[in-house]
């Protein structure tokens, strides 16, 4: 098991800052903007909380979480709820707990296939439906584990993503409701991550898979990506209101009481204030939601202008470009014809640090890339912030800056 991609991607940011070479940083998926000042109160209000806490966590936390989830429409019980350290163990702890073969869209987020084979299992890949992400396309996938079966192998699981790291996508309706009777027609437990809900750029009502298959799915969040607290380590996963839900989570439980015994104290105060959606906080999300779409799509439409296929962003901080229209421009002046070719080819030769499509499972021949976009939203935190607050971000000196340079090297690498 290697260090994951987008880490890995993180280290090769710092260590080329470092060595003072130039770096435009699209590779790791941060979200980019400071800690709200009402936040770190809460957590410094709790520093001196060092006593191990329930497996579980706190009532208070755990019945915030619940309230978080009722108001977005999916009715919770504190019960249902269990606290992590991050949603990333939560989600490990889970495919133990489910065990079997695990079902994942193509291309998906690094982790579900690392954390598969961590348990011994391949991943069982079904490609998503045109122009979408996150969601296997049901009747591939519905073949798939058919085959897998029949084969000797035993899915059980399939893990969705909404909206979609890495394209950026948001997964149609009509795409999880198929998604969710296919797997309740061949018993597959749903594993919604559904971490960067909170940042779909357009309102609109949020396809969750516990809206149509309730008895079966598990949805996880954390405060990685709406609130840009990823090294705080917090997450809580919702289990349906089953005997299927009791089952899996007394065997989460168990797991946790083992692998991290409590999730730490004062995240769970600084988590209980956040999900309970207080209005100024609320609003510092609806900014992180204006900043991501603003940036996310000037820098598609960078790459739509460089002659790359790209769908529109949609939600996250994400975007997927194709260079299949440029396959042979690149082959014939820089010996590219695969992502992982592609991205060492930016890397080298223009400083641009981006993860190939196939650290998500995407064909290596396919030349799609993974591009976070937080990484031109400022140098320091005063940039970020005025970065978060602008009317037009995309206006902000330094973020247009970035984008005229991303313009120029693709300029350069597509040049006949």
């Amino acid at each position: 098991m290697t260090v994951s991609a987008t880490l890995a991607a993180n280290e090769a940011i710092a260590e080329r800052r470092a060595a003072g070479l130039e770096v435009l940083a699209l590779g790791f998926g941060e979200a980019g903007i400071p800690v709200h000042p009402l936040l770190s109160q809460r957590l410094a209000q709790a520093a001196g909380r060092t006593s191990y806490g329930p497996v579980g966590g706190l009532g208070a936390a755990r019945e915030a979480a619940a309230g978080y989830w009722t108001r977005r429409g999916l009715p919770t019980e504190a019960g249902r709820v269990l606290l992590g350290p991050g949603s990333k163990p939560l989600l490990y702890a889970l495919l133990h707990a489910v065990g079997g073969d695990v079902v994942l869209p193509k291309p998906a987020w690094v982790s579900y296939a690392a954390q598969a084979q961590l348990i011994g299992r391949e991943p069982i890949r079904v490609p998503v439906s045109e122009g979408e992400g996150g969601v296997p396309e049901a009747e591939a996938m519905e073949a798939a584990v058919k085959a897998a079966r029949a084969a000797g192998r035993d899915p059980r699981v399939v893990v969705v993503t909404l909206p979609d790291n890495p394209t950026g996508r948001l997964a149609s309706e009509r795409s999880v409701k198929a998604l969710c009777e296919t797997a309740r027609a061949l018993d597959l437990v749903i594993i919604a991550d559904e971490i960067y809900r909170d940042l779909v750029f357009e309102e609109e009502s949020f396809p969750s898979p516990a809206s149509w298959a309730p008895e079966r799915t598990v949805t996880t969040t954390s405060l990685s990506k709406n609130f840009a607290l990823g090294g705080w380590r917090v997450g809580a996963a919702r289990f349906p209101d089953s005997p299927l839900g009791s089952r899996l989570l007394g065997s989460v439980l168990g797991i946790a009481s083992e692998l991290w015994s409590s999730t730490p104290m004062p995240m769970q105060h600084a988590a209980a204030y956040a999900w309970s959606d207080p209005q100024v906080l609320v609003d510092r999300v609806t900014a992180a939601r204006r900043l991501h779409g603003s940036v996310a799509n000037a820098v598609a439409e960078v790459f739509t202008d460089a002659g790359c296929a790209v769908a529109a962003p949609q939600g996250g901080f994400y975007v997927w470009p194709d260079f299949g229209p440029l396959r042979e421009r690149l082959a014939d002046r820089w010996g590219a014809s695969t992502s992982p070719e592609l991205a060492r080819v930016l890397l080298d030769a223009f400083g641009v640090v981006v993860l190939p499509g196939s650290a998500f499972g995407d064909d290596p021949s396919a030349l799609t890339l993974r591009v976070a976009v937080p990484g031109i939203y400022g140098s320091s935190d005063s940039e970020r912030l005025a970065a978060l607050v602008a009317d037009d971000p995309v206006a902000m000196p330094w973020i247009a800056e970035s984008l005229d340079a991303l313009r120029e090297k693709l300029a350069a690498l597509v040049a006949v």
